[in-house]
């Protein structure tokens, strides 16, 4: 990749090119411009400078998303550091280990992430920076304290007469070197540290430039997830920032009303989600409406129901702010019900496909020519195959290769031999088929799925599936217990509610739920049991259930 197209030139020429266009907004909050993120890069280049630190040592972020956690990622990666971002709701032992494990010298927190943490339990760390203000919570340095103590007196000495856009000007890192360290929340265990290389970081851009050219300078679009995830960073972060976009953080656990409003009041240009949040707004919002007597009637007609579908779809589009040209869903599996009612009536969604390793695209397709059910194709510089004797019908391990593939696991080589084979190919844990078309169609994780009683290859997933769309289940997980399928499920209180049932009713109504499951699985996915928990069920950043907290076996 040459200097034109790296990552970091890419950031500094659009610091440079959209010096008074607005840049990041904390939604309801502050706005800073393009020229303001580049005085605080700047600043905070001076302070890393103080605090000894140098190109190619770790600065770790953990904090909810917001301008000033932006800033300081753009900050830490044009200083030539390496970025270990850590995902907010982990627990404070877990922030600890990663801090140590990734051997960082920075530590920027966001307030309420530091009131739950120990300094003496990360010694190794310069410094930590609280992210709402980016004032000293702690520092082991002298150098560090006086630094941030006379900061802007620092800041005018090296910058004598106006801060301008020649004085942007960033090192350039070679493309193989590493970018940053992202450890994984998944669904199967404990975290790893994937080290991401900057080439992986560039071809995801390019893969966003090619399939997200409707994007240009001063669009907005709202950045939803946590963006320590890499789905987040890659798609409502960095590629916006490199082409001048204004990015809008919603900097608390968004509902679905809070969303809503900020779709109605941003009016984004592309929307990037995760499947739990399309289906609660589709589920409670749309659905039931389609559910009564008249309308059912009314969409057996054919010349009606094309008028309806076309009303519908109409109004979604507009419930999402009614501008951007798709929603591109990605980090867990899809509910089959409310994708084959998106598809009925052509809303324009399209499901992807990726991991961390490959920060983190490796399958995609446009709205207009995607397939529903799959994940789509091999994304922009990858290869895909599915390692089985008939790919299109018997599902194998899904593995990938290319530029965006990770280096390894930081101070796991075991694990990255496992993982990465001497050709490249990155194996993945998750199960699929390939279309003749190279359409992927994910069965689910290797590592869930079940050996039925005679051999046979149980997925719990597709089980799930059914599963969810059935009276009053909100969520559940299908687990083996003494060689027999039980079926956790955490009700919907709130349907039950609607529908006029009391709470010692519901496991009445699983059993009749169980009952009807039964009779459309074989012999083998029977359901024995339904077992209904109170909570919701413990889940990643990315919303897919921690499965492995409930398997008994």
């Amino acid at each position: 990749m040459d200097s034109g197209t790296s990552l970091i030139s890419c950031i500094q020429d659009s610091i440079r090119k959209n010096w008074d266009l607005e840049a990041l907004t904390d939604y309801k909050g502050t706005t800073l411009l393009y020229r303001d993120i580049a005085r605080r890069i700047a600043k905070l280049h001076i302070l890393f400078q103080a605090a000894g630190i140098k190109p190619g040592d770790k600065i770790a972020l953990c904090g909810r998303n917001c301008a000033n956690w932006a800033s300081a990622c753009l900050a830490a990666m044009s200083y030539g550091t390496v970025i270990v971002p850590i995902l907010h709701e982990f627990k404070p032992n877990n922030i600890h280990n990663i801090v140590n494990h990734s051997d960082a010298k920075l530590l920027f927190a966001g307030d309420h992430i530091w009131e739950n943490l120990n300094e003496s339990m990360m010694p190794e760390l310069t410094g930590i920076i609280i992210i709402d203000d980016f004032s000293l919570a702690i520092s082991r340095s002298e150098d560090l304290t006086e630094a941030r103590e006379h900061l802007n007196e620092l800041f005018g000495k090296k910058y004598p007469k106006d801060f301008t856009p020649s004085n942007v000007c960033y090192a350039i890192p070679p493309s193989d070197s590493l970018a940053m360290i992202n450890y994984t929340s998944g669904s199967t265990g404990f975290s790893k540290g994937v080290m991401l290389p900057y080439r992986s970081l560039e071809n995801n851009r390019e893969f966003a430039r090619r399939v997200m050219s409707t994007l240009k300078a001063g669009d907005q679009v709202i950045s939803m997830l946590p963006m320590a995830h890499m789905y987040s960073f890659a798609y409502e972060f960095i590629y916006e920032i490199t082409i001048g976009c204004h990015v809008y953080f919603l900097t608390r656990l968004p509902s679905p009303k809070v969303i809503f409003q900020a779709f109605h009041d941003i009016k984004p240009k592309v929307i990037i989600a995760v499947p739990l949040v399309i289906e609660k707004i589709i589920k409670k919002n749309v659905l039931p409406r389609l559910e009564t007597t008249q309308m059912r009637l009314l969409l057996k007609v054919p010349v009606v129901n094309d008028q309806i579908n076309r009303k519908i779809r109409k109004e979604l589009i507009n419930s999402f702010g009614g501008e951007f040209y798709q929603i591109i869903i990605g980090g867990a599996a899809f509910n089959q019900e409310v994708e084959n009612f998106l598809h009925s009536v052509h809303f324009p969604y399209t499901v992807g496909y990726g991991a961390t390793e490959c920060g983190p695209i490796i399958c995609y397709e446009d709205w207009k020519t995607f397939v529903p059910g799959s994940c789509g194709k091999a994304a922009y510089g990858m290869e895909v195959k599915i390692l089985s004797s008939d790919p299109e019908h018997i599902p194998g391990e899904i593995v990938c290769r290319g530029p965006n593939v990770m280096l390894g696991y930081y101070k796991n080589e075991k694990l990255t031999e496992e993982t990465i084979d001497a050709d490249g190919w990155m194996y993945t844990g998750d199960l699929g088929i390939m279309d003749r078309d190279g359409n992927v169609f994910i069965k689910g994780r290797s590592k869930s799925m079940i050996l039925g009683p005679s051999g046979q290859n149980i997925y719990p997933e597709e089980i799930e599936d059914k599963l969810n769309n059935m009276p009053c289940v909100s969520e559940s997980v299908v687990i083996s217990e003494n060689g027999k399928l039980v079926a956790l499920v955490y009700p919907d209180f709130d349907e039950a509610m609607n529908l006029g049932l009391k709470e010692e009713q519901i496991p009445a109504t699983m059993e009749s739920n169980r009952s009807e499951l039964n009779r459309e699985l074989p012999a083998y996915e029977q359901i024995s049991q339904i077992r209904i928990y109170n909570e919701e069920f413990e889940k990643t950043p990315k919303k897919s259930i921690k499965r492995f907290l409930y398997q008994k076996e």
